[in-house]
């Protein structure tokens, strides 16, 4: 791969997750054999001494020491310790970054975007170290079409990066399981009482929101109920929280344009008769009812997390937030109740085709000031093993299974959990590990990487999913009231049956597209514009009149503008319309 000439392709700048990074022992069994963690010792390691490894995780939501049971396979494997720096946390990713940048030292570890010039502008600053002699024979090499991929972007050669969410499916096919990334999820259990009413548009959710908040005004522990409750930890080039359901529209964004996932239409975010203004509108009209957390400027992911734990929140834009939160066995078998989609009807969800280059919006990379390189590859290595994936991927629903012989068991007819495993992935996760394993509860213990190696729908060697949810046993597992009330109503056994049965689910092809590098003129309008509509949009969703939300849209608009907004404008329509012809 040395001496590759300038980028053709790389893959397609789709809403994912941002980043991650680590670290590996040499010698060892990368396929890994999961039901040998109990007995693991950290003398079988081929490394003596212990380091702790700095992480720079743009997609982290923990910042700190990784403990718990991953912590204890990291430990055992790698005899080493990962230490998390979250941009999300912190606040203020960007300068954060900058700030590393310029002392010349991402992390040891570094996780970040790599399109737009991202990857060339980090290697070109002496950023990255080159892995490509440490890879080669290594079990990640199986992915090497999609590694090659994304590393022709460099006039230097060599291989500086991985791409997320590599896939062996074709671009079509959606990379998600049983649930899309997005979707309108409501308490299904309050929605029946209503008597199922009719929801025409997304609009029509914010009168039976507040219904149901009348009729549960507060949650169990006290706390008073919302509707909807947010966090800033994820705002970028707009209001992350006012994103969310223009991608249950078909919309997803590139930079400042909103694509639909079929390439039928593109518009500019700050448009008044965008579908980005129209939520802006909808949220303006749920705080007037009251339905909006008024902390929500003011927490981050895992405060907010903890509120639908609760039961304080009605309404969740993603499965992985509201039925991770509050679905558990004790919540949905015993009494009932949880969150499930709710029947819009003019939905088109937007779903992301898989990856066969891999995700090239999320990469994972070694810095290059980390003084133990080749252990930090070997990491890599292991995080796109069977056992990698099954390990990092181990959170709560709709995740990776974990452990095998702890959480999961292979029978003659295919995988299942284990009782334990079905307390710790469907039941909150408060369940205590083995001392062997770890200790602590498994919740606390799992990996807050937050990176994605493969994509949800990927199967690993042995030709099962990672991902348990897709599992055969886990088909005739879920028999609650709460989910066979559902599929009687909503006429389907899973979401993604359900939206593909009503032609709801619009599929953006998994698409290998390199935009032009950004000037720094375009950036530095970027920077300037994306904080000014992020101030805005948080004033408008909060603003007291109707009157005060249009003066705020108006100066939203010029404030933009003065900045430069068309020059970007201009540049992420060019490359977002470019971008659904690519092949």
């Amino acid at each position: 791969m040395k001496g590759r000439k300038r980028c053709r392709i790389a893959a397609g700048c789709f809403l994912v997750m941002w980043i991650v990074c680590a670290a590996g022992c040499s010698g060892l069994d990368m396929k890994g054999n999961s039901d040998d963690l109990a007995s693991l010792d950290a003398n079988d390691c081929p490394y003596e001494e212990f380091i702790v490894v700095d992480v720079f995780d743009f997609s982290a939501n923990y910042q700190g020491i990784q403990s718990g049971w991953f912590g204890e396979v990291v430990r055992k494997k790698f005899n080493m310790q990962l230490n998390i720096i979250a941009p999300n946390i912190a606040r203020g990713g960007d300068t954060l970054f900058e700030v590393r940048a310029a002392a010349g030292n991402l992390g040891d570890l570094v996780i970040c975007k790599g399109v737009n010039g991202q990857l060339e502008d980090m290697v070109n600053a002496g950023l990255l170290y080159d892995m490509e002699d440490e890879l080669q024979g290594k079990g990640i090499m199986r992915y090497r079409t999609a590694i090659e991929n994304l590393n022709s972007c460099l006039e230097q050669g060599g291989v500086y990066a991985i791409p997320s969410q590599v896939s062996v499916n074709g671009p079509n096919v959606p990379s998600e399981g049983v649930e899309p990334v997005y979707g309108p999820y409501i308490r299904w259990d309050l929605y029946r009482e209503l008597g199922y009413p009719e929801i025409d548009t997304m609009e029509d959710l914010l009168p039976i929101l507040k219904q149901m908040q009348e009729q549960y005004p507060t949650a169990e522990n006290g706390a008073k109920t919302y509707g909807f409750s947010f966090f800033k930890d994820w705002d970028d080039n707009m209001m992350n929280a006012v994103k969310q359901p223009c991608c249950m529209y078909g919309y997803d964004e590139y930079g400042v344009v909103l694509g639909k996932a079929d390439g039928s239409d593109y518009q500019s975010i700050i448009d008044d008769d965008s579908v980005y203004v129209r939520m802006l509108n909808f949220f303006y009209e749920a705080n007037q009812l009251g339905l909006i957390d008024p902390k929500s400027e003011n927490q981050n992911y895992e405060q907010c997390f903890e509120k639908y734990k609760n039961g304080e929140i009605f309404f969740s834009p993603w499965p992985w937030q509201g039925k991770s939160a509050f679905n558990t066995i004790s919540n949905t078998e015993e009494q009932g109740r949880g969150f499930m989609m709710a029947p819009v009807k003019d939905l088109q969800i937007y779903s992301y085709g898989c990856y066969p280059y891999g995700n090239q919006d999320s990469i994972i990379a070694v810095g290059s000031q980390c003084a133990d390189k080749e252990r930090i590859v070997d990491f890599i290595d292991w995080l796109y093993s069977d056992e990698g994936i099954m390990l990092n991927g181990a959170n709560l629903s709709g995740a990776a299974a974990g452990p095998e012989g702890l959480t999961w068991e292979m029978r003659e007819d295919g995988p299942y959990l284990t009782e334990f495993g079905k307390e710790a992935l469907l039941n909150g996760g408060e369940i205590e590990v083995p001392e062997e394993y770890g200790g602590g509860t498994w919740k606390s213990g799992t990996s807050t990487l937050n990176y994605k190696a493969v994509v949800q729908c990927e199967k690993s060697e042995e030709g099962y999913y990672y991902y348990y949810d897709l599992w055969d046993s886990m088909k005739a597992l879920d028999t609650s009231e709460l989910v066979r009330d559902w599929r009687e109503k909503m006429g389907a056994d899973t979401t993604m049956e359900y939206l593909q049965k009503n032609d709801m689910l619009l599929v953006a092809p998994g698409m290998l597209y390199t935009a032009s590098v950004e000037t720094s003129e375009q950036s530095t309008i970027r920077r300037q514009c994306k904080r000014a509509i992020q101030e805005y949009s948080w004033k408008m969703v909060f603003a007291p009149d109707r009157e005060h939300f249009e003066a705020l849209l108006d100066e939203m608009q010029a404030t933009v503008k003065k900045y430069g907004y068309d020059v970007i404008l201009e540049y992420d329509m060019l490359h977002a319309k470019a971008k659904v012809g690519a092949d």
